[in-house]
């Protein structure tokens, strides 16, 4: 792939500052990370889906849905709360290491905490002495209940809000260690450790509720640790460059769209036990387990790659992040289309997982699977325009697919149900990941597709597609069916890999992940 690089950058690759040296330590960077990442990706949906298999199995689908509807709308306030405080850190922190060595970083420490903080606090006394909104969002239960599980879940936003900040600095230290390591690994875990003996000896929606959100105090404790680890490790000794202005003007927007995305995922269960029943919220909450497990990859690379583009852009290395985005996106379409295409083959088979009466959601998770196709098809689109500083861009992206979404929604979720919200959520990411693939190639010259692109393309299709929906064909949504189709799949999929390994550009991942070091040892 050397000549890939320096043609990508334009100039003799023994000289270029481009693709074959920043960005090709920026490649073996963003592979090291992306692997852990997938790696704590796979634990945090492992213990997903086991927490949604105890908690709808203690409480059934009523119940569940209960919990999960507190989890939605306190997920939604933390990632409010937080101002866009996280990703501006990984912006800003990433650049002052690469123009001034970290000198800066206590400083935008200064001018992030305490205002994430304030905000917090005050959304949890706003839900504390609001016990109207209670009934508004659990109408399933007692009022007395509702208000109750409302209130423990308003005492933990403080904390969990100020923990996602602060794994937001330790990430534009350039390791992903720390976020997947509270947020992907140790909290999940914690939670099922709980929760797994609550069911068997007092199993309640209050109780559960409080298995979920406990694991938050140790989550903000190791944060802590390990920014003060990642600042003595780089103590700065360039010129400090905090710029407040400079940092909530970027923040701002990004608050904002990040209220959006995070309610993508949650509007559906929230009106769905508004507008509908529980058990439908519960059903819906699966489907949403089992599309979030098919974005692993595009998650853990997102981690990983979004410091790297941002230190390359500061450095003036613009080859280099193209160079980046393009084989990370190649990296994610390849390994991720399978996953959803075996979720739109099988969709019954796969949702019997979680217990009689989820096969009802089927349809809704083949729609999801389909518009899925395109999220991970234009890798992190949205990454790129964040760490470029165009957060204003990603807010009227973010915007226009909420405003998709709800209107939808509101008019699909009370006629067809979970169907009705899985459509409106899909209309939203098509809009969401293909505005923002536009605005990437045409607006900061980020191109996605090339010759490796198209091949990843084809192997999917023929590798994968083929038996899965061959098999689904003569023996139908059922075990065998799928079981064989996967068999078949991994068998072609693996032998199109090795041929192709190179164009591909699954040859350049593994030789970055046995080099040794790492880019920010610099």
């Amino acid at each position: 792939m050397t000549a890939i690089r320096a043609a990508d950058s334009g100039r003799p690759a023994p000289t270029a500052p481009g693709p074959a040296a920043g960005g090709g330590r920026g490649v073996a960077t963003t592979a090291r990370g992306s692997l852990f990442g997938l790696a704590g990706s796979a634990a945090n949906a492992l213990f997903g889906f086991v927490l949604v298999a105890v908690v709808t199995h203690g409480l059934g689908a009523r119940g569940a849905g209960a919990v999960f509807t507190g989890v939605a709308a306190f997920t939604i306030l933390s990632n409010t709360l937080k101002l866009g405080a996280d990703t501006s850190l990984v912006r800003f922190v990433s650049r002052d290491l690469e123009l001034s060595g970290g000198g800066g970083v206590p400083g935008l420490l200064r001018i992030s905490v305490l205002p994430t903080l304030l905000a917090s606090t005050a959304g949890a006394a706003a839900l504390l002495f609001s016990p109207g909104t209670a009934g508004l969002l659990l109408p399933d239960l007692p009022p007395g209940e509702a208000a109750s599980l409302i209130r423990l879940f308003a005492v933990f936003l403080p904390v969990t809000t100020v923990a996602l900040v602060l794994l937001g600095a330790t990430r534009g230290y350039g390791s992903v260690v720390p976020f997947v390591g509270v947020e992907q690994i140790g909290k999940p875990a914690l939670r099922v450790l709980l929760a797994v003996p609550l069911v068997l000896l007092a199993p309640s929606v209050t109780a559960l509720s409080a298995a979920w959100l406990v694991p938050g105090v140790l989550g903000l404790v190791a944060a802590c640790v390990s920014l003060r680890r990642s600042r003595r490790m780089r103590p700065g000794t360039g010129r400090p460059s905090p710029q407040a202005r400079e940092f909530w003007a970027f923040a701002g927007p990004r608050a904002v769209s990040s209220v959006f995305d995070i309610t993508a995922v949650w509007t559906g269960v929230i009106l769905l036990s508004a507008l509908g029943t529980a058990a439908e919220a519960g059903v819906y909450t699966a489907i949403g387990r089992l599309v979030t497990a098919g974005t692993l990859l595009q998650l853990a690379i997102r981690l990983a790659v979004a410091p790297q583009i941002s230190r390359l852009l500061a450095g003036g290395d613009v080859p280099g992040a193209h160079h980046l985005h393009r084989l990370s996106t190649r990296w994610i379409a390849l390994f991720s289309w399978p996953v959803f295409l075996v979720l739109a083959a099988y969709p019954r088979t796969v949702l019997s997982l979680f217990g009689p009466g989820f096969s009802g959601g089927a349809p809704g998770l083949v729609v999801l699977a389909a518009a899925c196709l395109v999220n991970v098809g234009v890798g992190n689109a949205q990454t790129v325009i964040l760490m470029a500083g165009r957060s204003v861009w990603n807010l009227a992206v973010a915007g226009a697919a909420f405003v998709v979404q709800l209107g939808s929604a509101v008019w699909l979720v009370p006629r067809y149900g979970v169907l009705g919200a899985a459509v409106s959520w899909a209309l939203a990411i098509v809009v969401d990941n293909g505005a923002s693939a536009l605005l990437a190639r045409y607006r900061l010259g980020f191109r996605t597709v090339d010759r490796g692109y198209a091949g990843a393309a084809l192997v999917g299709l023929v590798a994968v597609a083929l038996p899965v929906f061959a098999m689904r064909t003569f023996l139908g949504d059922s075990v065998p069916g799928a079981f064989l189709g996967i068999v078949l799949s991994v068998g072609a999929f693996g032998a199109a890999i090795w041929r192709y390994r190179l164009p591909l550009g699954v040859g350049e991942f593994f030789g970055a992940l046995r080099k040794r070091g790492s880019e920010n040892s610099r």
